[in-house]
Order: C-alpha cells, then sequence, then structure tokens
C-alpha cells in the first residue's frame, strides 16, 4: 500500500494492481487470523486502493470500516469503493493517526515498510483498541533479496547522484517475527507472529520489474530527472533479468517474504 515516504504524485493504483491477485493473498492470510467477532470499528491504516478495505466491511457488515492513506492517487480510486455510513476512506499519515474512539480491529498490510521506528507505533496503537480488539500487521521481509540489494547497490553506485543513494531500500527496514511478537507483548497484548514465503509464478517481458516498479522502485524514481530515472531503471531490469531468469515455460518465479503479526487486547 501507498506509503508516507513517497513524494505526492508518485503513486500509480493501476502499476500496483497489476499483481493484485499476487498481493491479496497476504492480506487473506492475515485476516484469517483474526478472531474478532461483530467488531463496531475497523480502521485500515495505509488502505491503498481500497479493495482490501471494502472486504473488511464485507467480512464485517455491521462494521463502520475507515481506509487510511497519505496518497491523493490511491484515494481517488478507493472512493469507488465508498460507502456511506459504512466504507469511508480520509487522507492521513500513519506515523500521525490516532484513534477518535476505541478502535475493535486496526489492520495495517504491507504499509511499516515504509515507517522507519514504526514499533513505536505499534505500542500507541495497541493503547487505542477497544477491549477484545486486535491489532494486524503484515509488512515485507525481503528487503535481502536481489530486487533490493541490487537496487541498492546500483543507488550506491554514484551514477545517479547522492538523492538516488538517499532514497536506497533501507537494509532492515521491518523485525522478524519474534521482534514483533516483542513489541505487541510488551505492549500488554497477547500476540502471535509468524512469517511466509510465497513463491509468485509471473509472466510477461520483465515482470520482476514490473512488479517492483510498483513498490520498491518509487522512491527512487521520483527523485531522479527523466534521463537519469530511464537510465537506472534499464540498468536495474539488466540485473534483475540475471538474478530472476525465465524458467523454460517463460514463467519467472519471484520468492518474496512476508512477515506477519497480530496482538489481542484483553477483554
Amino acid at each position: 500500500m501507498a506509503g508516507p515516504d513517497v513524494p505526492a504524485g508518485r503513486w500509480d493504483p493501476g502499476q500496483y494492481l497489476r499483481f493484485g491477485d499476487e498481493r491479496a493473498r497476504p492480506f487473506a492470510d492475515l485476516l484469517a487470523r483474526v478472531t474478532v467477532a461483530g467488531p463496531r470499528v475497523v480502521v485500515d491504516l495505509g488502505c491503498g486502493e481500497g479493495g482490501a478495505t471494502a472486504s473488511l466491511a464485507r467480512r464485517w457488515p455491521g462494521a463502520r470500516v475507515t481506509g487510511v492513506d497519505s496518497s491523493a492517487e490511491m484515494l481517488a480510486a478507493a472512493a469507488a469503493h465508498a460507502v456511506p455510513g459504512r466504507v469511508s476512506f480520509v487522507a492521513g499519515d500513519v506515523r500521525g493517526w490516532r484513534p477518535d474512539e476505541p478502535v475493535d480491529v486496526l489492520v495495517t498490510n504491507a504499509v511499516l515498510h515504509w515507517v522507519p521506528g514504526h514499533a513505536d507505533l505499534l505500542r500507541r496503537w495497541a493503547g487505542g483498541l477497544a477491549p477484545g480488539g486486535q491489532l494486524a500487521l503484515q509488512v515485507p521481509g525481503n528487503a535481502g533479496a536481489p530486487t533490493h540489494r541490487l537496487l541498492a547497490e546500483l543507488c550506491a553506485s554514484g551514477r545517479w547522484g547522492a538523492r538516488a543513494a538517499a532514497a536506497a531500500p533501507p537494509p532492515r527496514p521491518v523485525l522478524d517475527p519474534a521482534g514483533y511478537l516483542e513489541v505487541l507483548e510488551a505492549a500488554g497484548l497477547r500476540a502471535e507472529a509468524w512469517e511466509t514465503t510465497y513463491l509468485h509464478v509471473l509472466t510477461g517481458p520483465d515482470p520482476v520489474l514490473g512488479w517492483v516498479a510498483g513498490t520498491v522502485l518509487r522512491p527512487v524514481l521520483a527523485v531522479l530527472d527523466d534521463a537519469a530515472a530511464a537510465d537506472l531503471t534499464a540498468a536495474y531490469a539488466a540485473a534483475l533479468r540475471a538474478a530472476y531468469p525465465p524458467r523454460p515455460d517463460g514463467t519467472t518465479v519471484l520468492p518474496f517474504r512476508r512477515v506477519f503479526a497480530v496482538g489481542t487486547r484483553a477483554a
């Protein structure tokens, strides 16, 4: 979903949804561990284009569901999922968000890797849960994968200046499952945490580049002029083709690790 640190105008809902089915799987797996029955207040922090937020309203038809995102482009796409009195979308940075009332289910999906020091946010959000409420999070855990490592190396090469280096993916943007378990338990929640590596089978030319074009590549391109962005993208595409060669049938396998945690406040 849209991250708070990407400059305005750089999020493209269409590019993000090019792999919508693959990106939806971790959200479904996360929600399978949310057990609140009949929640009244549900919040999706970093809601993106709103499709996942709308699914929360379908799961809990009696809930008032709010999606929060910092991207005007994503919120414009999310407006199609709004239902007066039931599903709404508001502009906001997750770093400054605070609940107006106790929250029964708080979900944040593929957002917190954009937020340095987000353990402090989790502690604060835990304090906003209603009795029996749950906080559910999912973050990409693939910072060590070639997709991220190769981009970081290119940004550090100096070919595109200091601005690219500053926008490079950080080496450890998220905790491991044990880290999230510790944070949520320290915040007074009963917690569980786990990780899953998905094997996405992609098709088409430069499919891994197409995947990252909607996520980790965006902050880098946002700080470059058009010529530099095209140059870096070409170099990155070549590196990705070598790191993720197509199989004999023409498909490409992209392993993608994700980290999950769910914390529950005592009833």
